[in-house]
């Protein structure tokens, strides 16, 4: 299997790295392929790269193809790709608001699935949920999950729109957690601890508690009401957040992610 991925920023890189370190790829090395001279040199110094500088090098003899680059990029790049590619070729998008018609009618073909990553792939905590095409395969659908979970986890959804949906949950979501994070480390230098107590304070905190729901099947409400006694601290902290409608204005923010993913679909 002859896997290439356009683009080497945060998610293509993230995305090589994990499939070429698997055993998926066989004997084939996983070809990048960019345009920036200090990405290529740096790119170069990994072994488990085939490392490309040209489109008509790299992507005609390629089965699986990952487009990683800028949306606003993809238009000049579809122009480029579409005299080289052939109808069997599997192209995976990890392209944010970009639908699947769009990379059909840009490149000529029918075979895409389009994702969305999220950053915690980095260090192979990743989610990515994924669609594809009629044209895909359940063979294929199933070949392209594995390739994703090589950087954590993978749901497939049925329809783009959870595609749209899953940006707004775990595609922005990382970044709620690292506001709420810092809203806290904030809170803790406030009251004196100093900036590496504030760090293990408030990362051991997030990390037990999400290792605490992912090994039980109580939801976080049941383990606010085992933590929050009444008239106790924490209740105390509880009560502020609902005063103050933070789990309204949380679930506001995902929305407003969501409903920018699908504008940003029909600006495509």
């Amino acid at each position: 299997m002859k896997v290439l991925v356009i683009g080497a920023g945060n998610m293509g890189l993230t995305y090589s790295e994990g499939m070429a370190d698997s055993s998926l790829l066989g004997k084939q090395k996983l070809r990048i392929y960019d345009t920036d001279p200090n990405k290529i040199e740096t790119l170069r110094q990994n072994p488990s790269f085939d490392v490309y500088t040209s489109l008509e090098d790299g992507l005609p003899k390629s089965d699986i193809v990952f487009l990683a680059v800028k949306p606003y990029h993809c238009e000049d790049l579809f122009k480029d790709m579409k005299p080289l590619i052939n109808s069997e070729q599997i192209f995976v998008s990890l392209m944010a608001g970009v639908s699947i018609e769009t990379i059909q009618n840009g490149l000529g073909v029918k075979k895409v699935i389009r994702t969305m990553p999220n950053l915690p792939a980095k260090v192979g905590k990743g989610v990515t949920s994924y669609t594809g095409s009629k044209a895909i395969s359940r063979v294929e659908l199933l070949m392209v999950r594995h390739l994703l979970d090589t950087t954590g986890t993978s749901i497939h959804v049925d329809t783009e729109k959870f595609i749209d949906a899953s940006t707004g949950i775990s595609g922005s979501g990382p970044a709620y957690v690292f506001y709420f994070m810092q809203s806290m480390l904030e809170a803790a230098q406030k009251m004196g601890f100093s900036d590496y107590d504030s760090k293990i304070l408030v990362s051991n905190t997030f990390e037990g508690a999400i290792e605490l729901f992912n090994q039980s099947d109580i939801s976080p409400e049941r383990w606010i009401d085992k933590v929050a006694s009444k008239g106790g601290t924490t209740q105390a902290a509880i009560d502020s957040m609902e005063d103050n409608n933070v789990k309204q204005l949380i679930q506001d923010a995902a929305y407003a992610a969501f409903d920018r993913a699908v504008e940003l679909g029909k600006n495509k």
